[in-house]
């Protein structure tokens, strides 16, 4: 943005101390939030200069000359003058995260809470306007970082170019393997867009320093807003009931119903989020250990994947979901 037109229980809670103010997170690297099998993804497609290059150059032509004029002749950009509370609120977590070069951020008018990264060569941040009503102002921190760890980690321009990907694999959908391949490339996907969800979660964590405030963004976001006789640690109880209830039939009916959704259901990014939180990467970023990104040149493929592969290894391991428990029991088997 320009000057003037721009920018419960059920484990350990981390105090944030309000007077004390955030944590500035000097030279952070994108990578420090990314899943790991987000980030082995972006490090391998960052490999790719050339689609990057085209699809900006695509971009910059048509779609986001567009999406921008659509943008400012119906929606309302933020700025001093206009939403000064969202603009300041997103200068803030801007701050936090070390955001050298913040996206322009629209309000447009739809009800249901929530908001959008779009764009490729200069993303833009697009939020709902029953975002305001139905969030506090930490809350809505913490929506504003999620989106600018968005932007930040260039999903827009790699999911595009996933997308892109996956229309050029329609052309051999006639093929009689084509349709079975085809699947399990829409699927692969469509995890690697809930994994970059995920990635955004903890960057929204990291701006705002509120755990708790993270987890009620959750519970309204599955609820509809009003938390006046929600109780956060039921919620992620009700998480916890949602992996490990049930059996056979369930675990297959959660695979079949995840296949084609971008975004993770609201109680699992809950339970996710906060076991991220809990496991101490949270606390030693906060405490200024964490990747710089000075050090992002460096970034091996090899180590991201493995990074990657070990992050489902350890889901797979820990999961309580009846398919995860039986299959552990087979491989156990001597």
């Amino acid at each position: 943005m320009s000057d003037d037109q721009s920018p419960a229980e059920g484990g350990p809670v981390e105090i944030r101390d309000s007077a004390r103010g955030p944590v500035i997170l000097r030279g952070i690297s994108t990578r420090a939030w990314e899943h790991p099998a987000d980030r082995g993804a972006l490090v391998a497609l960052r490999e790719l200069s050339g689609f990057d290059l085209l699809l900006r150059k695509m971009s910059g032509m048509i779609s986001e000359r567009a999406l921008r004029l659509s943008l400012m002749g119906s929606s309302i950009r933020v700025d001093r003058h206009q939403y000064s509370r969202v603009f300041d609120s997103y200068l803030q977590v801007g701050a936090v995260l070390d955001a050298a070069d913040l996206p322009d951020v629209y309000i447009t008018r739809n009800p249901d809470l929530g908001g959008m990264c779009i764009g490729i060569d200069k993303p833009v941040i697009v939020i709902n306007s029953g975002s305001l009503d139905l969030l506090d102002e930490t809350e809505l921190k913490f929506l504003l970082a999620h989106e600018l760890g968005h932007a930040l980690s260039g999903h827009g321009l790699y999911r595009t170019l996933l997308m892109v990907l996956l229309r050029l694999t329609t052309s051999v959908a006639w093929i009689p393997v084509g349709v079975v391949g085809l699947r399990v490339i829409t699927a692969a996907l469509y995890e690697w867009s809930r994994k970059s969800e995920l990635s955004a979660d903890r960057a929204g964590a990291l701006a705002v320093q509120d755990p708790a405030a993270a987890i009620r963004f959750m519970a309204k976001m599955a609820g509809g807003g009003d938390l006046h006789d929600v109780d956060t640690a039921a919620f992620l109880e009700q998480a916890k009931e949602f992996e490990t209830g049930g059996d056979l039939r369930d675990s297959f009916l959660k695979l079949m119903l995840l296949e084609q959704r971008s975004h993770d259901f609201a109680v699992a990014r809950a339970a996710s989020l906060k076991t991220w939180i809990d496991d101490g990467e949270y606390r030693e970023y906060l405490a200024g250990d964490y990747p710089k990104r000075e050090d992002d040149k460096d970034a091996s493929i090899t180590v991201e994947a493995k990074a990657a592969a070990k992050s489902y290894r350890d889901l797979f391991e820990t999961s309580g979901d009846p398919l995860a428990k039986l299959l552990r029991k087979l491989k156990d088997r001597p």
